[in-house]
């Protein structure tokens, strides 16, 4: 597994959230300032940054900025900008290759949890199937290498959860105390991990129940019911109490997000604004008591935020908000289909008695790896966050654990079973092996494999900027230095870094994080070079709103790392350049240029009439100029636009619209 990780990682530029994780980290422990990066906890920054630590690297100066963007464009600096070429000694790649083989402690750490779990639960073979399945699944893989969180939790809740079981089989008090470790360093990984509370009160009730269908024939007085009852809300009072002061502990004891002197970007208060009333009462109350760091509570917010409000891309179609089939389709896609198999075969043990004769004889065992899966699962599929298969990567780590014990029991039965369980596990493993390594964008077989999923798929699942590298070696193979690019994570990482010498077309997040108006003539020549992300435009919430939308009814002339496509030829691009001209607008009204941003707004519209991002930002510059008809004509002329979209998209600009028409009044 470390042979498949560092070889995937080797060649991976830097993906979309490690910029941002890996300044915070590195600033936590240079300035103990958690207010950098406080959408996510702090453990997988600290371990992932300590060898960076002692290294004399030039740090980028904070600026105030909203805490996003100071984090991931100055972790952009960081990484960039202390190579030879800037005075230095460190390349960027050189720098995050360090960072990544520390991240790879947490996959390694839960590839050994799957083992013990398997081999403790139901028997060596278990295990060991466990553990092969484990590392070949593609999606563990795919996240193995990379300083985000998702493979941090998802291992740490499997220990608490395999280490709760423990307990209830044999309680003792050094046994709960490694549970709330465990739970505190959950807590720690990532916010979603605060489900190990349901799950553990879950996994509580199925034990009394459990004790309550085998003692139900039992003399009263000998039955435990009552002090199990008693003995289990114990243990989960003492687990929280534990975990949260593991978790306090990585805050250093400490309350306020960041030293002194420095607030966060926006206050906690506003920023709960946007929350369900429940919601942003609880945080803030919790708060005001001092009950969790500031900095937790306030990535907290920003998790919740971010789950009411992300846009999606799902077989071809942009949603504004998720939609609930998101996971358990995806599930098909990114399994193997050999695992796929193996647990429907375990399904199918399962329904023999296989594997359970009872509570007490592997039923147990049977509850605590099934029930805290289909809540997480559940919980997601509730969610609007429908961006990658890694915020349900718990799902296959837990899902392995019970594949492995599926197979082990299978192949115990007769030797037909043991060909099938063999032909499963090497259809599963020869999946994967084709893929490698490049695992971020895998679906199975009955999906076309890796170099389809981008029509089902987008972000994490496909495209989160790891391309960068096998495309600057694709254009030098080729001998090309003149080219066009939209790149997904651009700006937050820019293609020049990585010797690209495309010109950039405008983007999502070029368009509201670059700071810079991109010019892009309405006519460009290839080559084009598109990233998924920015290919089907999900960021804008509508297709109407995606300036390369043309483009996804052109065949690509080369696909690189099945993430990246390449378009030969000449390609008119209005909306884009228009776009273009119309961040220009918006940056010379910044700078009270009325007559400068009117002009270029203008010049927007003209190259992209009635599309409505122009359109809007037209009616803007010609009602600061005090022209409020033709700002209401302006306004008005975008309708029709946005009468093409889906009815949520379409509901949520009508109302802008309709606000700014209100606002000339």
């Amino acid at each position: 597994m470390m042979v498949e990780v560092v070889h995937t990682i080797h060649g991976d530029s830097l993906t979309w959230d490690e910029g941002d994780h890996i300044f915070a980290g590195y600033m936590s422990w240079k300035t103990h300032d958690f207010g950098l990066n406080p959408e996510h906890p702090p453990m997988v920054k600290l371990v992932a940054t300590l060898p960076l630590l002692s290294l004399p690297l030039t740090v980028p100066p904070l600026q105030g900025r909203f805490f996003k963007t100071e984090a991931y464009l100055d972790g952009r600096e960081l990484l960039f900008r202390n190579g030879p070429a800037n005075g230095g000694h460190y390349s960027a790649e050189s720098l995050t290759f360090r960072v990544r083989l520390f991240a790879l402690v947490f996959a390694l750490g839960t590839a050994l949890v799957v083992f013990f779990a398997g081999r403790e639960m139901f028997s060596p073979a278990a295990g060991l199937f466990a553990l092969a399945i484990f590392c070949f699944e593609p999606n563990t893989l795919a996240h193995s290498g990379f300083v985000t969180t998702d493979m941090a939790a998802s291992g740490t809740m499997l220990a608490t959860v395999y280490l709760f079981w423990r307990w209830t089989k044999r309680p003792s008090w050094q046994r709960l105390l490694f549970v709330g470790l465990a739970g505190g360093l959950a807590l720690a990984a990532k916010h979603s991990t605060v489900l190990l509370a349901p799950m553990l009160v879950a996994l509580a009730l199925g034990e009394l129940a459990g004790r309550w269908f085998a003692e139900r024939n039992e003399p009263e007085e000998s039955r435990t019911l009552g002090r199990a009852a008693v003995h289990l809300a114990a243990a989960l009072v003492a687990i929280t109490v534990i975990s949260v002061t593991v978790l306090w502990a990585f805050y250093g004891f400490r309350y306020n997000a960041r030293p002194a002197g420095l607030a966060l970007s926006p206050s906690l208060k506003d920023y709960v604004g946007p929350l369900a009333g429940v919601e942003a009462r609880g945080i803030l109350l919790a708060a005001h008591l001092h009950l969790l760091p500031e900095s937790w509570l306030y990535g907290l917010a920003d998790v919740r935020a971010m789950a009411n409000g992300m846009p999606s891309y799902f077989f071809g179609k942009v949603y504004l908000h998720g939609v609930w089939f998101y996971f358990p389709v995806l599930f098909t896609i990114k399994t193997t289909l050999g695992m796929l198999a193996m647990l429907a075969v375990t399904v199918y043990a399962i329904a023999r008695g296989w594997l359970s004769r009872g509570w007490f004889d592997g039923g147990r065992e049977l509850w605590f790896l099934i029930a805290p899966p289909l809540l997480y699962l559940a919980v997601a599929m509730d969610s609007h966050l429908n961006i990658g298969a890694r915020h349900i990567l718990l799902v296959w780590v837990f899902g392995c654990v019970l594949a492995g014990a599926g197979m082990a029991a299978l192949s115990r039965r007769d030797r037909r079973w043991t060909w099938v369980v063999t032909v499963l596990l090497f259809l599963h493993i020869g999946s994967s092996l084709r893929a490698a390594p490049n695992y971020m964008a895998y679906a199975n077989e009955a999906w076309g494999g890796p170099t389809q999923t981008y029509r089902y798929l987008s972000d994490s699942n496909t495209d989160w900027g790891q391309q960068m590298l096998a495309t600057s070696a694709y254009l030098r193979e080729h001998n090309i230095h003149e080219c066009w690019i939209a790149y997904f994570v651009s700006p937050f990482v820019l293609p020049e870094d990585y010797g690209i010498p495309c010109q950039r077309l405008v983007t999502p997040d070029s368009l509201y994080f670059g700071g810079e108006a991109l010019h892009v003539p309405p006519v460009i020549h290839g080559p084009v070079l598109i990233s998924a992300g920015s290919l089907n435009g999900f960021e804008m919430g509508s297709s109407v709103l995606n300036p390369l939308e043309g483009f996804r009814h052109v065949r690509p002339d080369a696909y690189i790392q099945d993430g990246v496509f390449v378009y030969n030829g000449i390609f008119a691009v209005p909306f884009d350049s228009a776009l273009g001209h119309m961040e220009a607008s918006q940056q010379l009204a910044l700078a009270h240029d009325i007559a400068g941003s009117l002009n270029e707004a203008k010049d927007a519209v003209q190259l992209a009439p009635g599309e409505v991002q122009p359109q809007i930002q037209l009616g803007d510059a010609l009602a600061a100029s005090g022209e409020k008809a033709s700002a209401a004509d302006a306004y008005r002329a975008a309708l029709p636009r946005i009468g093409q979209m889906d009815a949520d998209a379409k509901a949520q600009w009508t109302q802008t619209v309709e606000k700014k028409l209100s606002a000339l009044q």
